[in-house]
């Protein structure tokens, strides 16, 4: 056999090109691999951000959820309305582009924004306005009483798909704060009445405006805990974390001990009482913030108290011998800002040139009794004005804060003579019932005004008859005062009404204001570029949610020159 030299030497060639192909293509691969052995760690997408909070909701509808703080939150989060409060407790646009007041303060004409869309993709119009605000007005509504009754005497006229006006029977610049209410879609609740409104299967499954929308498909009543993604109008640029999700506890050691174990990434209000074991999580961010919301000492100027209480003197007596400092300190672990005077610092109105003078001063406090005859007699422990003997009946509500606030109150009122008797409610009816039926000396209140600081409702004349003047605080100059602050609209025309009313309630002295909430967020250390402003408002505290996130991840990256 004979060899062809000329087909040796083409497989020689194609060999050689081979092994220098395979050479080529191992120098490639390790270069390569040498490359991606340096690698970078970053933000890794995905996952479910867990709040934790005590309680759980039972229906997702804006027009029912007054009485329920958890209920509150989330539909803050998944509904719009009209306006919305901002930081500094003013009223700016939300759903609507802008508002007007007539020349007779009788009628807000409302332009709403033309963009927005429902979470089902449906165009939002005054359709859904004059829906939502209607059933308020209907017979058989299963909200607040006084909420029915402020919409029924309101006339709610549609202009066109974009105008909306409500006429109201006088001037009330507190009606505003009523259009912060969320508004339901119409297009899905067409011939739905007032009366419907507890068993709507709706109220489970919600289609709403807001930055987040309720995940479609979950049994949140029977699983305890509720997924809400965000809404892609809301969150143009998207977000790190696929959703926002709630867990419901049925106390508050299961929800430290999930929080502990980190089985879920935020508590959602931590009360002052755990707050010293939150507190020492290594790691743990808390954020606080003041609420909208204060505890107040009431007198009682009328009905079956005593009739020393109406000496001015001693209401002052009892207010320097009060330690508003030590009693935020020692019953509500430091969670609380002292107040002078009847608005919190998050109110427009308050004005702290107008603050009450009754700073703690125990020296004061005794010289003011003895200078208007209550002095101590020998071998006693209770100050005697002639035959009487300065004895006090403090009612409250018997839960834990409430219960060592009034035990520190009566002991400091010891201090200066005062014997004090507590009457402990053990729920809110009951304390509403007392207070109604008038037989209390002093009595420990928390109050959750409107944004708006017309107080009309607590301080003015009419309110001893119908409304929660509980002390029968009688001063026709301050009751005025609040009438005419709800009657012009202007914030600059309406701040020296209550300017005028803070005059005469610090002069009075008429209730004793102690100390202004603090709401307390824990964060886990796990939960990354988190930053929190306002947190007493869930849509404020998630206001930088789209930055983030649970995880970090390994990418391939060049790896730097070391070459000199």
């Amino acid at each position: 056999m004979k060899f062809n030299l000329r087909w040796q030497l083409l497989l020689a060639l194609v060999g050689f090109a081979l092994v220098a192909a395979l050479l080529s293509y191992q120098v490639q691969v390790e270069e390569f691999q040498a490359a991606a052995a340096c690698t970078d760690t970053v933000p890794a997408a995905g996952g479910a951000f867990v709040e934790g909070v005590v309680g759980a909701p039972r229906n997702l509808n804006p027009l029912l959820s007054d009485p329920f703080p958890i209920e509150r939150d989330l539909v803050n989060l998944i509904f719009d309305g009209l306006t919305r409060v901002n930081e500094k407790g003013v009223l700016v646009p939300a759903l609507a582009q802008s508002w007007q007041v007539s020349e007779d303060g009788r009628t807000v004409t409302f332009t709403l924004r033309q963009e927005v869309v429902w979470h089902d993709g449906e165009p939002f119009t005054a359709d859904d306005v004059v829906f939502s605000y209607g059933l308020m007005q209907q017979e058989g509504f299963p909200g607040p009483a006084a909420l029915s009754r402020l919409w029924q005497a309101v006339t709610i006229t549609q202009v066109d798909d974009f105008t909306v006006t409500f006429t109201l029977p006088e001037p009330f610049s507190p009606f505003l704060e009523a259009t912060t209410r969320g508004i339901l879609p119409a297009h899905l609740l067409a011939g739905v009445t007032a009366v419907d409104l507890n068993d709507l299967p709706f109220n489970q499954e919600p289609i709403g405006s807001g930055p987040f929308m309720v995940a479609a498909g979950q049994d949140w009543p029977q699983s305890n805990r509720l997924k809400l993604t965000p809404n892609p109008s809301a969150w143009p640029q998207g977000t790190r974390l696929d959703s926002l999700d709630f867990q419901f506890f049925a106390d508050e050691p299961s929800l430290l001990a999930a929080f502990a174990a980190e089985e879920i990434d935020a508590i959602n209000r931590v009360s002052s009482q755990a707050l010293p074991e939150i507190a020492g999580i290594p790691g743990v961010r808390l954020f606080t913030a003041p609420e909208p919301h204060y505890t107040t000492l009431f007198f009682n100027l009328g009905g079956e108290s005593p009739a020393f209480l109406s000496e001015k003197a001693l209401r002052e007596g009892l207010a320097y011998a009060l330690d508003q400092e030590a009693l935020v300190d020692m019953a509500v672990t430091g969670q609380g800002l002292a107040m002078a005077g009847p608005y919190p610092n998050t109110s427009w109105a308050y004005n702290p040139m107008l603050a009450s003078p009754y700073a703690t001063n125990l020296i004061s406090a005794t010289a003011v009794l003895e200078e208007n005859g209550w002095t101590l007699p020998a071998g006693s422990d209770v100050r005697q004005k002639e035959e009487t003997e300065l004895a006090l009946t403090l009612v409250g509500l018997d839960t834990p804060p409430n219960r060592d606030m009034a035990r520190l109150i009566a002991d400091q009122w010891a201090q200066i003579g005062a014997a004090v008797t507590l009457d402990l409610q053990p729920d809110l009816a009951a304390l509403r019932q007392l207070l109604a039926a008038g037989p209390f000396d002093v009595a420990l209140v928390d109050i959750s005004p409107l944004a708006d600081p017309d107080l009309y409702d607590f301080w003015s004349q009419e309110a001893i008859i119908r409304g929660q003047n509980y002390g029968g605080w009688n001063n026709r100059r301050a009751s005025e005062a609040l009438e005419r602050g709800r009657q012009v609209w202007d914030l600059d025309e309406r701040r020296p009404y209550y300017d005028a009313f803070l005059r005469q309630f610090n002069n009075d002295l008429p209730a004793v204001p102690i100390y202004q909430h603090v709401y307390t967020y824990a964060l886990s250390p796990q939960v990354h570029e988190a930053e929190i402003g306002r947190i007493d408002q869930s849509r404020d505290r998630y206001e930088t949610w789209a930055d983030w996130f649970l995880h970090f991840e390994e990418v391939p990256v060049n790896c730097p020159d070391t070459e000199t």
